[in-house]
């Protein structure tokens, strides 16, 4: 467990991170080397460079390989850690001084327990009713496109809502209440994102890193998503998303 949450933190402090670099040289231990560099010994700065991108290399495929052995709880830490790295990053933006570590403990909880399981299992039972195909821009993916965005997405997003305020302990009129007033227009921001994020993940991604895709546009859609859901006054926080 150690060793795999070391691993997830790596990897998403380099997401961008591909398998190519096996072709890297092998790292160095001590600080200088001599060896043809422009006529001058190796920097350190170069060392550690081809030291880093090794020990990248080297975590992306542990994660790869925790992603074959142990799918869903990879997924799930993965989740854990952007998500609460988000709403830090969202009250961070928000100016909150000091950051309320129980909200960012309620969206690791939710990346954990809900986000990545609930994408892990959709995208299992939606590949296996409706295939993948190997053309990217085919009716079978538009259409898995529209019922990802158009039937899951506004369940979900109503299940986020009543998750959040159940673990915020929000009353079930105060939760209902956000729902009428919140929903709708964080469907429409929703969209703007999600449809053609999604339109990239059925199409262009290899099933087993599309959680770990999603995992990283999340990150993003959590900062606004952590801003609405804890919203004070989400009458005002309506006007200004439908304006």
């Amino acid at each position: 467990m150690r060793r795999l949450l070391a691993n997830v933190a790596a990897v998403m402090l380099a997401s961008g991170a591909s398998a190519s670099f096996h072709s890297m040289p092998t790292p160095l231990s001590y600080r200088w080397r001599l060896t043809p560099y422009r006529g001058r010994a190796m920097p350190a700065s170069v060392v550690l460079l081809d030291t880093s991108v090794l020990d990248i290399s080297a975590a992306w495929d542990s994660y790869n390989a925790a992603l074959e052995t142990q799918p869903l709880l990879t997924k799930s830490l993965t989740a854990s850690v952007l998500l609460a790295a988000a709403d830090f990053s969202a009250q961070s933006l928000e100016g909150e001084d000091p950051v309320d570590l129980a909200r960012v403990v309620r969206f690791a909880i939710f990346g954990l327990v809900l986000q990545a399981p609930w994408n892990h299992f959709y995208y299992m039972a939606l590949d296996g009713a409706i295939p993948p195909t190997p053309e990217p821009l085919s009716p079978t993916n538009l259409a898995k496109v529209g019922i990802d965005q158009f039937v899951q997405a506004p369940i979900f997003t109503a299940i986020i809502f009543i998750f959040l305020g159940s673990l915020e302990g929000l009353s079930k009129d105060a939760i209902q209440r956000k729902l009428q007033i919140d929903w709708w227009p964080t469907m429409q921001a929703n969209w703007k994102l999600w449809i053609p994020a999604t339109a990239v993940n059925i199409a262009l991604v290899p099933p087993v890193l599309r959680v770990l895709y999603i995992n990283i546009v999340f990150f993003f859609w959590s900062i606004f998503l952590s801003t609405v859901a804890n919203n004070e006054t989400p009458s005002e926080n309506a006007d200004s998303l439908s304006s």
